[in-house]
């Protein structure tokens, strides 16, 4: 292949601060990042899936692509002293790739190296390069780099003692390669090309692309529906700040739930095949969770700053503590709104464990009569949603507790039943119409391939406002708080 040589000049290696005519440019403007998401994405192009360059024609290409990402990351560590040690090891890491043949990459020993959880300090920016997947994105483990800023407010801060998650990285999209200009809103450790499998110690999220499709999302829809939304969730459509804030509160909550609670299974450490609606409630009752504890919080701070007191506050509340009891408000829009109008019907129809997710939460509120489709208008009992909600999140709670005494099949029965209790079944279900006795005496696997990929499909409700939504969700690929 060809080699394009890159159109900007060497890279100064140096300080930041030390730029000709005593301007400093904003990193992601600097030519070596410039010519490291470059020579990125150009070996993007001659790898596959893999990660490997199998191709011994392309080589020498790659070989130009890898020195000029090395060079890149030498120039740009000043940038980012907080992650020397990982810097330099992915410098090892890509000189060891390409000496080896450009074979499988392995960058276990730079991961291991890079701990953004120890930097939580609002601001902060990493520059991560990595041979990885993106989930939701692309299923290639080529080389990405992206730059990133973490959110980390005061408030949060001090959410996070008593929601203590330590794994939890809160991030914000500053410039990437192809594979995030995707729908992929995670960065995962384990998506990371590497030899074995270490102890993951971060997770991180990306809130600016969560929030910014909320607020595209969300805004089209209560049009579309003519949804008279409540001053609170307005202002989250006409801020994106304030709604990556929201975000933030809401997943480091949710997160930490996947491992807390009466769990009949080991939800997603542990790699296991499951009737996809699991997968719904398994990720509903950790968002009702976030939902019911910030109802909570809601209470207890308003009851101290005096809100169901009238007259002179009781207690003013610190300024952080003030941050938290707005966001814990916000965030019970943001889980139902984007649960109902983004996540209902974002993807396709196979196996979509989060779209059913949504329109359970639809229904559930409906048949409660806290939810009305009427005269095509969508509107809300606002004084009776969160006991509704809480008391779906109760009953999923309340499956789970139950289920520890039971097989495992008997669980999934039981999940399936309280899921068709509110959402109808496809008419052409096996498990609708009740699995035969061959398949309940059977092994689990009979019970899995039985479901249909879409064993729950959309209402008619849903059905008219995908086709409405449709060319909106699909605007927010690749969307940042730039574009919100």
């Amino acid at each position: 292949m060809p080699i394009s040589p890159f159109a900007r000049t060497k890279v100064i290696v140096g300080e930041p601060e030390v730029v000709e005519d005593g301007f400093a440019p904003a990193v992601e403007n600097t030519g070596a990042w410039l010519d490291l998401k470059e020579a990125a994405t150009a070996l993007q192009r001659i790898q596959i899936k893999d990660g490997s360059v199998p191709d011994a024609s392309d080589r020498e290409a790659a070989r130009t692509f890898v020195a000029t990402i090395v060079d890149s990351i030498r120039a740009l560590t000043p940038w980012f002293p907080h992650d020397a040690e990982y810097l330099a090891a992915s410098v090892r890491d890509f000189e060891r790739w390409a000496a080896e043949g450009f074979g499988v990459p392995d960058f276990l020993d730079s991961l291991v190296a890079f701990q953004p959880q120890q930097h939580r300090v609002d601001g902060i920016r990493h520059l991560v390069v990595f041979p990885m997947y993106t989930q939701n994105g692309s299923t290639n483990r080529f080389v990405e780099a992206l730059i990133v800023e973490t959110i980390w407010p005061e408030f949060i801060a001090q959410l996070e003692v008593e929601y203590t998650n330590k794994l939890f990285v809160s991030l914000r999209l500053v410039d990437f390669t192809p594979g995030y200009d995707t729908n992929s809103a995670v960065l995962f450790p384990e998506t990371v090309a590497m030899r074995e499998i270490p102890t993951f110690t971060w997770g991180a999220i990306f809130q600016d692309r969560e929030a910014a499709r909320y607020r595209r999302v969300t805004r089209a829809a209560a049009g579309i529906t003519k949804l008279d939304l409540p001053a609170d969730a307005l202002r989250m459509l006409d801020d994106q700040a304030l709604t990556e804030k929201t975000f933030v509160m809401w997943d480091i909550i949710h997160d930490r739930t996947h491992m807390r609670g009466d769990l009949p299974f080991d939800p997603f450490m542990i790699k296991q095949r499951m009737p996809y609606f699991l997968y719904s409630l398994e990720e509903l009752r950790c968002d009702l969770t976030a939902f019911r504890e910030c109802v909570a919080i809601q209470t207890r701070l308003s009851t101290r700053a005096g809100a169901f007191a009238g007259g002179e506050p009781v207690e003013p509340l610190p300024a952080a503590e003030a941050e938290m009891l707005e966001h814990a408000v916000l965030v019970q829009y943001a889980v139902i709104f984007d649960r109902i109008f983004r996540f209902s019907i974002t993807g396709s129809r196979v196996r979509n464990y989060d779209g059913l997710g949504g329109q359970l939460l639809f229904a559930w509120l409906h048949q409660r009569g806290v939810l009305h489709w009427t005269d095509t208008r969508l509107t809300f009992d606002w004084a009776g949603v969160p006991a509704a909600v809480v008391a779906l999140g109760d009953a999923i709670d309340e499956l789970y507790w139950r289920s520890i005494d039971r097989p495992k099949t008997a669980h999934w029965l039981a999940a399936y039943d309280l899921v068709r209790g509110t959402v109808a079944p496809n008419p052409a279900s096996a498990w609708a119409r009740g699995l035969p006795d061959e398949i309940l005496a059977g092994v689990p696997k009979g019970y899995t391939d039985a479901v249909m990929d879409d064993e729950f499909p959309l209402s008619m409700f849903f059905e008219a406002l995908e086709k409405k939504m449709k060319p909106v969700v699909e605007s927010t690929a690749g969307i940042t708080g730039r574009d919100g």
